[in-house]
């Protein structure tokens, strides 16, 4: 099989993985599906979860999409008349205890096409990131220390360089804060003299399978902390700042909106309870402000 349909079909049981062991640690709610077709070509499979014991909102999904390049993004990639190809799998996962974080992951592949068809451009992208509302930091260091370990079998120099592009990307540049403490972001993975598309594969596969391993160990050990309102009103007003950076600055949300992407799908990454206070600050020396200084000023985790 072609890359493209190995990795369609990897994405695909990548979402039953993922979406099977979710249930079972939530215990109650079940992830509805919905198939969908894009009238220009392709589609996709969108599974949300929705009030559960553990997960408030969540979505774990796989598109698969292709036909003309957008006039947009022709003038994006700085070129005329060409076709794509374009499939991945996008997960968001918010909570309902604030003291667990929310979660991010997103592992996808392009190719673009010229007229009669051969493939003039294509690349691997993706990682996972993780958002809490209060800073436990052995969680912290033990999500990056799994990311570490997915990226040290393929490149010594791979966690240091796709951790600090993380930090880079997932930026309020607005706020002037990160989004959450990081993880992995890696994109444009080409072909080059280090690495064919076999191996990049093998890499963004491996960064895939690891996600579980990353995240759900978190989601036990947080899942029955007790919390007060006051936790739930920081947990919405931290909320606000995840949604603005998706609706400002991610380039996968622009990106599907621009290939007249399935909406409900794109924005589902966003939460269903949130705050925008006015000019709220927190205590000095509280819970709330430690998470803060770290979100302006990213560290070291491994």
């Amino acid at each position: 099989m072609t890359i493209k349909d190995n990795f369609y079909s990897y994405i695909q049981g990548l979402q039953d993985t993922i979406t099977t062991k979710l249930e079972a640690v939530d215990g109650k709610a079940k992830f509805q599906e919905d198939l969908w077709k894009r009238p220009e070509g392709g589609g996709g499979r969108t599974r949300v979860i929705e009030n559960g014991n553990i997960f408030e909102k969540g979505g774990v999904n796989i598109s698969a999409v292709h036909g003309a390049l957008p006039q947009s993004m022709q003038t994006y990639f700085g070129v005329k008349d060409a076709d794509f190809f374009a499939c991945g799998l996008s997960l968001v996962l918010h909570p309902k205890n604030p003291f667990v974080p929310t979660v991010h992951a997103n592992w996808r592949y392009f190719e673009m096409y010229d007229k009669v068809g051969a493939i003039v451009d294509q690349w691997f992208g993706g990682g996972q990131d993780l958002t809490p509302y209060y800073l436990f930091e052995e969680d912290a260091e033990h999500f990056h220390t799994v990311c570490k370990k997915a990226c040290d079998t393929h490149g010594t120099d791979f966690y240091a360089q796709y951790k600090k592009r993380c930090d880079d990307y997932f930026w309020n540049t607005h706020r002037n804060e990160a989004r959450g403490v990081g993880g992995l972001f890696f994109d444009y993975l080409k072909a080059n003299q280090s690495k064919d598309m076999k191996a990049w594969y093998s890499f963004v596969t491996e960064v895939g399978n690891s996600f579980l391993d990353a995240y759900i160990p978190i989601v036990i050990k947080r899942k029955n902390l007790e919390y007060s309102q006051q936790h739930r009103d920081w947990q919405e007003i931290r909320r606000g700042r995840y949604v603005e950076f998706n609706l400002v600055h991610d380039k996968g949300t622009l990106f599907g909106l621009r290939t007249n992407g399935r909406i409900e799908s794109i924005l589902m990454s966003l939460p269903p309870h949130v705050q925008w206070r006015y000019d709220h600050q927190p205590e000095t020396g509280s819970e709330e402000a430690k998470l803060l200084e770290v979100l302006k000023n990213p560290k070291e985790w491994t």
